[in-house]
């Protein structure tokens, strides 16, 4: 198949770049099916702004509850249903040695 080049409109910041053949032949070879709808600044500004979120630290809402062993409070990242017994780090530990053996 051959390629030439084509100008298409970046849908962030509506200007126009050029797609060029050899990008084309990239993404044929690569199985991509749709064009790229973004200009090269747009995609890497879009990159980066992608890649600071995900290293940015996520807050974790903790729930306050009782061990089901020890009876202390303690914090865990999910909210308890009942259904299964909830334990502090220390208790936690202990169970999972004596199931290990």
């Amino acid at each position: 198949m051959v390629f030439s080049d084509k100008t298409l409109v970046c849908r962030d910041c509506g200007g126009e770049f050029v797609f060029t053949a050899g990008e084309q032949e990239f993404y044929a070879e690569k199985g991509f099916e749709n064009e790229p709808s973004r200009c090269p600044e747009c995609r890497r500004s879009r990159r980066q702004q992608n890649n600071s979120r995900a290293r940015a630290p996520r807050e974790r809402k903790m729930y306050e509850v009782v061990c089901d062993q020890c009876g202390q409070m303690t914090s865990v990242p999910f909210q308890p249903n009942g259904s299964r017994p909830v334990y502090c780090p220390d208790c936690y530990r202990s169970k999972r040695r004596d199931s290990w053996g």
